[in-house]
This record gives C-alpha cells, structure tokens and sequence, in this order.
C-alpha cells in the first residue's frame, strides 16, 4: 500500500471510518474527510514526499480522490 493510499486510512480509521477505499472515490467533496483532514494530508504530502503545498495551492477539487493524490506524488 503506497504512504499516501495508507495515511489516508489512517485518517479514516482515526475518525471511526470504514478504512476500505475505492481509489476513485470522492473523499472531500463526498463529505468522508473534513478539512482538517485534509491538513492532515497535506502535512503527509510536505513531510514524506517533499511536496511543498502553499494552502492555497491544495485545490481539494483536484485532489479528491486517491488516484488524484497518488497522481500528485508521482508527478
């Protein structure tokens, strides 16, 4: 399981989720993870792949699923 793919379920679980995951699922905009979820990812993104995301940078539009997140960091 990629770092990404396993620290969103993590989150997932940390928050009494159902850790399954389709990698296409909608995960911000569906309502499944919150915004300090998603600053919870973002500091995942910044720390284990060096990606350097400015707040306004994280469109959680373009990033709302794991394939768009894994897109990301292989980018």
């Amino acid at each position: 399981m990629s770092t990404i793919r396993q620290a969103v379920v993590d989150i997932l679980v940390e928050r009494g989720g159902d850790p399954s995951i389709d990698p296409g699922e909608a995960l911000f905009t569906s309502g499944r993870l919150d915004s300090v979820a998603a600053v919870q990812i973002m500091l995942v993104l910044e720390r284990d792949f060096g990606i350097d995301l400015a707040e306004a940078d994280f469109d959680i539009s373009r990033l709302d699923t794991l394939n768009d997140l894994e897109q990301l960091v292989s980018a």
